[in-house]
C-alpha cells in the first residue's frame, strides 16, 4: 500500500514545518499548502516563495511536495486538494494550520483587518474541509485537525478578532466532528499555548534586539513566569500533538490545550 498522505496549510513555517517534518518523519507522504508567491502584506512575515520551495524533499520512504495555497479562496483549496490527488493519489489527513493574529482596542481596529482575521483562521477551515471532504470520506480512516489557540477557550483584552476566530475555530471543530463521524472522519484542534513563532516573536511580544538568539532568549525569560511549567510552547509540541491526535482512532471533537498548565479546563 502506498504512504498515507497529510496535506497542511500554513505548513511552509512555524508550526506548519515542525507538523509537516513530523508526519514525514512518521512515514506520511505531505503535502505543504502555503502563500508563496501571492503572499500578501500582514503585520510581520509570512511564507515566501523560497520558504515554500525549501520544504519539498524526498526520502527513500516518503516525499514532501508544495502547493501554493490561499485558504480564503474557494478556487484556491479546490485546486490545491487536486493537486495532492494528483501527486499522491489519495488524502488521509488535513491539518488546517494557516492563521493569523491582529491585535489592538477595538475603537482602532479597521474592518479590513478584522475581515481577514475571520476569513484566514475560520472560514478557511471550512473552505479546506469542504474541498478535501471527498478524499477524506474516501480514506475510510481519516482525520482534520485544526490549529486553534488557547485564545479560542479564554478571552484576552485587545484581541477580540483572534479570539472571536479562534473560539469559532473550536466550534466548528466540534460541530464537523459530530456531521463527519459517520463517513470515519475525525475532527479535533489543537490549542497552542505560547510558541515562540513570528506571530509572537514580531508581533505579540516584540523585542528591540535584531539578534535571533537574543530575541528567543528575551522571549523565553518573558514568558517563563506565565507558565506553570516555567517554558515556552515549541512547534515541535504542536506537532507531536498533532500527530496524536491524527492517529488516535476512537477520539473526535476534542480541543487539546498544549500550553504547559497556562490554560486549565
Amino acid at each position: 500500500m502506498s504512504p498515507k498522505v497529510a496535506f497542511v496549510t500554513g505548513g511552509a513555517r512555524g508550526i506548519g514545518l515542525a507538523i509537516v517534518q513530523k508526519f514525514a518523519a512518521s512515514g506520511f507522504n505531505v503535502m505543504v499548502g502555503d502563500l508563496g508567491s501571492s503572499q500578501s502584506q500582514w503585520n510581520y512575515a509570512l511564507a515566501s516563495a523560497d520558504d515554500l520551495a525549501s520544504v519539498k524533499s524526498t526520502t527513500t520512504e516518503t516525499e514532501i511536495a508544495a502547493v501554493e495555497l490561499d485558504v480564503t479562496q474557494e478556487s484556491s483549496c479546490k485546486n490545491a486538494i487536486a493537486a495532492t490527488l494528483k501527486k499522491f493519489g489519495r488524502l488521509d489527513v488535513l491539518i488546517n494550520n494557516a492563521g493569523i493574529v491582529q491585535s489592538g482596542p477595538l475603537e482602532e481596529f479597521s474592518e479590513q483587518d478584522w475581515d481577514q482575521v475571520f476569513a484566514v483562521n475560520s472560514k478557511g477551515l471550512f473552505l479546506m474541509s469542504k474541498a478535501a471532504l471527498e478524499p477524506l470520506t474516501a480514506s475510510g480512516d481519516a482525520a482534520i485537525i485544526n490549529t486553534a489557540s488557547i485564545a479560542g477557550k479564554k478571552g484576552v483584552r485587545n484581541m477580540a478578532a483572534y479570539c472571536g476566530s479562534k473560539f469559532a475555530a473550536i466550534g466548528i471543530t466540534q460541530s464537523l466532528a459530530a456531521e463527519f463521524a459517520p463517513r470515519h472522519i475525525r475532527v479535533n484542534a489543537i490549542c497552542p499555548g505560547i510558541v515562540g513563532t513570528a506571530m509572537w516573536l514580531e508581533h505579540l511580544l516584540p523585542s528591540n534586539t535584531l539578534d535571533q538568539q537574543d530575541k528567543q532568549t528575551n522571549f523565553e525569560e518573558a514568558v517563563s513566569s506565565m507558565i506553570p511549567l516555567k517554558r515556552a510552547q515549541s512547534a515541535e509540541d504542536m506537532a507531536d500533538a498533532a500527530f496524536y491526535l491524527a492517529t488516535a482512532r476512537n477520539v473526535t471533537g476534542v480541543a487539546l490545550t498544549i500550553a504547559g498548565g497556562m490554560e486549565m479546563n
